[in-house]
């Protein structure tokens, strides 16, 4: 049975990613954002606080937390703002849990404590310009050579892309053997023929980093692979099922900050002579975020739950994302209607809240992609092929 309880020391990392995100990142969230600036003195603060990595073994850098733990820290951070809780996501779960999984002893020494530290970043390369969702139709090639591999396509939407130190790029070695003939390979970004170019004009998440990666004749010794020719798949989907959770549990922050900055807005404004938070169709408003930031922190729950006990838990992981990423808009779009006019404007968190939040049911799967894997579990039929 799951306990929902926390423990000591779950308690103590919460309010220490709560008392980092608060002290740390709310107060310049806006200014970063208005500057579309990404952070390195977050990214140094989250590192030195133990948040990057911190689900890696202590052998590697980590602090070998289970995943309701890692869930309670990504969400504080994305409460205060969802694009410092990227870098998390991404190095944390993208790219460092399909190290964990598929790499050899050399590659988890050399990557993951510079991943954990925060003075080599990594990002995750999956996204082509046309193939998102798609994951096994991808157009970047891999060509064995005498003394490795030579890579050349390109690669979109790429978080960290424009930091990173290390690159997991999937390619197709044999475009007829479909997903069978993917592979990842872990590219240092220094690499000759390699560069990135960042991605601008975002809807949201100004102050993250996305980058467009070009790859030209890239040479990579055959070390660098991640796993073996034919394991591609795995690993993109066993990373992506983690990028998931990880998702999820930062639309869990923006559904609670929701809530909370509401709640703070209704005791205070006034109309018609009285608090507007006695008035019972805002009073509804605050009862929907409510169940909604409920149900997906449970969800999100049973989900690490099933992570941390070794169980299965690829659909129940989906129906978390699903829920609390859809949710975060709910939250944020009914957050605005509380605040009226102030929430229209960035002199309240509501209107970042819900640009942020859009794209949370776009990557690490869509939320139409979501439903489909829910779907294959429950029917048996996989629409996907």
């Amino acid at each position: 049975m799951i306990d929902f309880s926390l423990t000591d020391e779950q308690q103590l990392i919460r309010e220490a990613a709560r008392d980092f995100a608060q002290s740390k990142i709310v107060p310049v969230a806006t200014d970063n954002d208005h500057e579309g600036k990404f952070d390195t003195e977050i990214v140094k603060g989250l590192a030195e606080m133990g948040f990057l990595g911190s689900i890696f073994p202590e052998q590697y850098g980590g602090r070998g937390i289970d995943y309701r733990t890692y869930g309670l820290i990504v969400e504080e951070i994305g409460k205060a703002d969802s694009a410092a809780r990227t870098v998390i996501s991404v190095t944390t779960s993208l790219c460092g849990v399909p190290m964990l999984k598929f790499g050899s002893e050399d590659q988890k020494q050399k990557y993951l404590p510079g991943i954990a530290d925060g003075t080599a970043l990594a990002c995750f390369g999956l996204t082509e310009p046309d193939t998102g969702s798609d994951a096994a139709n991808k157009k970047t090639r891999a060509t064995k050579t005498e003394d490795g591999w030579s890579i050349s396509g390109q690669k979109m939407w790429i978080s960290l892309g424009n930091y990173a130190k290390v690159a997991l790029i999937f390619c197709q070695t044999d475009p007829e053997l479909g997903y069978k003939g993917l592979v990842c390979f872990l590219v240092p970004t220094d690499t000759p023929g390699f560069s990135a170019q960042p991605i601008k004009h975002k809807l949201g998440m100004h102050a993250s980093d996305v980058a467009e990666l070009y790859l030209d004749d890239v040479r990579v010794p055959d070390d660098a692979m991640l796993g073996e020719i034919g394991q591609g798949f795995k690993v993109a989907m066993t990373a992506l099922e983690s990028g998931r959770f990880s998702v999820g549990s930062g639309a869990l922050g923006i559904c609670q900050g929701s809530l909370e900055c509401s709640v703070a807005y209704a005791k205070e404004r006034e109309q018609f002579g009285k608090k507007i938070a006695e008035f019972q169709l805002v009073q509804d408003m605050i009862a929907q975020m409510v169940v909604k930031t409920d149900a997906s922190r449970l969800l999100l729950w049973r989900a690490a739950w099933l992570k941390d006990t070794g169980q299965p838990n690829t659909t129940e992981t989906s129906i978390a994302k699903l829920h609390s990423t859809e949710s975060a808009i709910e939250c944020a779009n009914l957050a605005i209607q509380v605040h009226g006019g102030s929430g229209y404007v960035d002199d309240f968190p509501p209107a970042r809240y819900l640009r942020d939040s859009r794209v949370l049911t776009l990557y690490e799967g869509t939320s139409q992609v979501q439903k489909l894997i829910i779907g294959r579990a429950y029917t048996g039929f996989n629409a996907m092929a």
